[in-house]
């Protein structure tokens, strides 16, 4: 029967992809208890762990999710290079590293805070998915406020927003001391 429920969950992980799937999903499709599920869970990662595995169970956020070994990042690099993709610009990554300690917060307190325009780097990162919308401001306009996202978290390796370095500096140094803590994380980052 455990052979028939590792399969199973396989393939529920399988097709939740980025989204992955908490063991009260898990245990409510598979119509098992939570405490079922967190066992199959724990067989399937064991079987994972073996060598001549590509694929390994991680939880992110609160989920689980199949994920690639960095033992064969090398080899993915290659499958997705191509001249027309590439990784975040610093406005980016200083917009999003605003973004991540100030969320919820406007396009307007973006600028005030980088003291440029942030249009394209906000579209930037709203198309690759790290920030959303999260709602609008009170008052005139009611601006978008923006948040990061679940594949931000991903991206970063993290379970909450609570688990990004504190800030070290003084409050005159804090935007540059947040994209300084994304460009390092995201120079040492493996796929």
């Amino acid at each position: 029967m455990e052979v028939k429920h590792k399969g199973a969950l396989e393939a529920l992980l399988f097709a939740a992809g980025d989204e992955g799937l908490s063991l009260l999903q898990i245990s409510k499709v598979m119509e098992i208890t939570e405490e079922e599920a967190a066992n199959i869970m724990g067989s399937l990662d064991e079987d994972y762990k073996s060598e001549e595995r590509g694929l390994h169970i991680i939880q992110l956020a609160g989920v689980y999710q199949l994920a690639t070994k960095k033992i064969h990042s090398d080899l993915l690099k290659k499958l997705v290079e191509s001249p027309g993709s590439q990784g975040l610009s610093q406005a980016a990554l200083e917009t999003l590293a605003i973004i991540a300690y100030k969320q919820p917060i406007t396009r307007a307190e973006i600028e005030d805070i980088r003291g440029v325009k942030t249009e394209r780097p906000l579209h930037t990162l709203v198309t690759k998915g790290l920030i959303k919308d999260v709602g609008r401001a009170e008052g005139t306009g009611r601006a978008f406020l923006y948040g990061t996202s679940k594949e931000f978290l991903d991206y970063f390796g993290l379970n909450t927003i609570e688990e990004l370095p504190e800030l070290q500096n003084s409050e005159e140094n804090y935007e540059e001391d947040e994209a300084d803590l994304f460009f390092g994380s995201v120079e040492s980052k493996e796929v």
